[in-house]
């Protein structure tokens, strides 16, 4: 099975939507078993300046995670599908084990 993860920020658009809810959508189009967003407290990218968004009168961008699991061919098509509409935030995928 693979694992992909996707960083975004929360206030990245794509289409006049959010660009996690296009992107959950997308995932639910090509029938991936199950994909989770998660919002994050504190962040930083290339700059290295922490982004607090939950703090009073931050201006910072929030920090998104969407991360999903399913067989690597249906990762990797899923991935592609995004990609051809998408060119923002950065992705990583990893091999992970199913436990039953």
């Amino acid at each position: 099975m693979l694992q992909a993860q996707i960083f975004i920020g929360k206030d990245q658009f794509f289409r006049e939507q959010p660009l996690y809810e296009y992107i959950m959508q997308l995932l639910l189009k090509q029938k991936i078993r199950g994909a989770t967003v998660f919002v994050g407290r504190l962040g930083y990218d290339e700059s290295k300046h922490l982004n607090r968004p939950f703090d009073l009168f931050s201006f910072d961008e929030t920090p998104i995670l969407i991360t999903f699991i399913d067989e690597e061919e249906n990762v990797k098509s899923a991935l592609t599908a995004l990609r051809q509409e998408v060119k923002s935030g950065f992705i990583i995928t990893n091999h992970v084990d199913k436990w039953n």
